[in-house]
């Protein structure tokens, strides 16, 4: 029996580099991969190298893989170990849907999901596609046929009314003006909201970081119940306030807005509010506070401007809330003391460097952007 005719595998550097860059691009194939590591493994010009049995167990490869592609790249080069020549009569190179059979795809994974489901994923296609259609489809070849078409695992929620609503527009464009204001020192627009905080505490004392290593921090935790954070933001004086009660009544957010106008704002002559629609964000809420003459006071200070329903994304307050929720409260809090010592070294610091909101989105934005909204 003859011997196999032996191959001796010298790369240049720039030789490695191109094969070790096409290995490492996300849209090369498996086969293409290997055969890269195998060229790789056997080079006799840079560092260790592997026997032709050594190369097959590392890439769990058989030994007739090996041979045929030092053979494929001794007589092709590069070009020819990374090039897939199928036979167009095989099974992998024949298309499995045509435009029909993909447009029925297409069809299920838009139709409401079977019990017991909550969304269509790739293997649940799979099983679908060998009811409805006449030959099995694999969900590899499902999932090629609707890339860039169909992401049947997402789910968008939408915060903008259909069409002609007529009070969302009326107080959309009634806050963008407030927004289109020049900074008064007198007249300061502030944006209020306030949202809801879990207070939890490790069971087991997390592991620091070190290098190499990151923090660890045990999956089990303990509830020490929940409390509100209401945030005051002036976007174009870079002025912040965060405070937290125990519970989110109109008691408390009266005693806030007390706080906004005679702590914040005492020499202001006119506070332009701005602020969801909350059934607690009333006037009538200060009378539960303060005695009535107390609270014509505060009133007569006050401007108040409501967002739209669906219009948080409006809310220069609740955009802040997020910010704050990224950088300081994504992680466990045991206590409301802790959560008023983080908050408030926060707040200072965001004061100091009087962080300030630039608002871009102007009513004749959304007339342009949202025009469904003022069509008949």
């Amino acid at each position: 029996m003859a011997r196999p005719r032996k191959y001796n595998i010298s790369l240049t550097d720039d030789e490695v580099k191109q094969l070790k860059s096409i290995m490492h691009k996300k849209q090369t194939s498996k086969t293409v991969r290997n055969r890269c590591q195998i060229i790789l493994d056997l080079d006799d010009a840079h560092g260790k190298v592997l026997t032709h049995e050594q190369s097959a167990k590392t890439n769990c490869v058989c030994m007739a893989t090996i041979m045929n592609t030092v053979k494929l790249y001794s007589e092709k080069g590069i070009q020819g170990i990374i090039t897939l020549n199928r036979n167009i009569n095989s099974d992998n190179a024949r298309r499995k849907l045509d435009g029909r059979a993909e447009a029925r795809i297409i069809e299920i994974a838009c139709s409401p999901t079977p019990a017991g489901h909550s969304r269509w994923t790739l293997r649940l296609l799979e099983e679908q596609a060998k009811v409805v259609l006449d030959v099995s489809v694999s969900k590899d070849t499902i999932g090629r046929a609707k890339k860039n078409r169909l992401r049947p695992h997402m789910n968008n929620y939408w915060c903008i009314p259909s069409k002609n609503d007529a009070d969302f527009v009326a107080c959309m464009e009634d806050v963008l003006d407030v927004y289109e204001l020049p900074y008064a020192p007198m007249y300061p627009v502030v944006c209020m909201d306030e949202k809801p905080y879990q207070l939890l505490d490790d069971v087991r004392e997390p592991l620091s970081a070190r290098p190499g290593s990151n923090l660890k921090t045990d999956s089990e935790y303990r509830r020490n119940g929940t409390c509100s954070i209401f945030a005051f933001v002036e976007p174009l004086g870079g002025r912040h306030h965060v405070s937290v009660h125990e519970r989110c009544t109109a008691i408390d957010w009266a005693v806030e807005i007390k706080y906004l106008s005679d702590v914040m704002f005492p020499d202001a002559k006119k506070i332009i509010l701005v602020m969801d629609n909350l059934n607690t964000h009333k006037a009538a809420s200060l009378y539960k506070a303060f005695p009535p003459a107390e609270v014509r006071r505060i009133i007569k200070r006050l401007e108040i401007h409501y967002m739209p329903k669906h219009g948080s994304w409006l809310d220069m307050a609740e955009i802040e809330l997020n910010v704050m929720t990224r950088q300081c409260l994504s992680r466990r809090i045991a206590s409301i003391e802790k959560l008023k010592c983080e908050l408030s070294a926060r707040e200072a610091e965001r004061n100091c460097n009087t962080a300030k909101i630039q608002w871009h989105f102007q009513t004749g934005d959304a007339r342009e952007k949202l025009i469904s909204l003022f069509l008949e």
